[in-house]
């Protein structure tokens, strides 16, 4: 019993960072349109590999609309994280108003012949999307 808890993975390992642009040449704000890209860095920090292998995206925008996202991996790939290693991307969204922000989760699988096959929910925090000098 002692040696399955040693091997037991914590989700809390696992780092989320983003990074945000807008991206006006993709953009038109007279017909509502805003898009910004966001560069997501995924850090296993754990001692086993982890693979991503679902998203799930709540967008909300200034006028409260929100649209739910879900699908397969990122970016067509479903990564696997060797322990002390990342998996960068970059993605978009486009919204109606020019703030807004995105919260949402990654489904992630532990992939370690000692630990049994587990999947794991990645929170990941609200980020502000906001074209410059939006917010004051």
């Amino acid at each position: 019993m002692e040696k399955a808890e040693q091997n037991e993975f914590n989700p809390q390992l696992v780092d989320i960072n983003v990074i945000t642009t807008y991206l006006p040449s993709h953009s038109n704000p007279e017909d509502g349109h805003y898009t910004f890209a966001y560069t997501i860095t995924i850090s296993n920090n754990g001692a086993v590999p982890v693979q991503l292998l679902s998203r799930h995206w709540r967008i909300t925008d200034a006028d409260n609309q929100v649209q739910e996202v879900r699908g397969e991996g990122v970016v067509g790939e479903q990564p696997v994280i060797p322990p002390g290693k990342y998996f960068r991307y970059t993605s978009g969204t486009t919204m109606e108003t020019a703030v807004g922000f995105m919260e949402g989760s990654y489904s992630m699988l532990v992939i370690d012949q000692d630990v049994p096959a587990e999947t794991f929910e990645v929170p990941i925090p609200p980020f502000s999307l906001h074209r410059p000098n939006a917010l004051h």
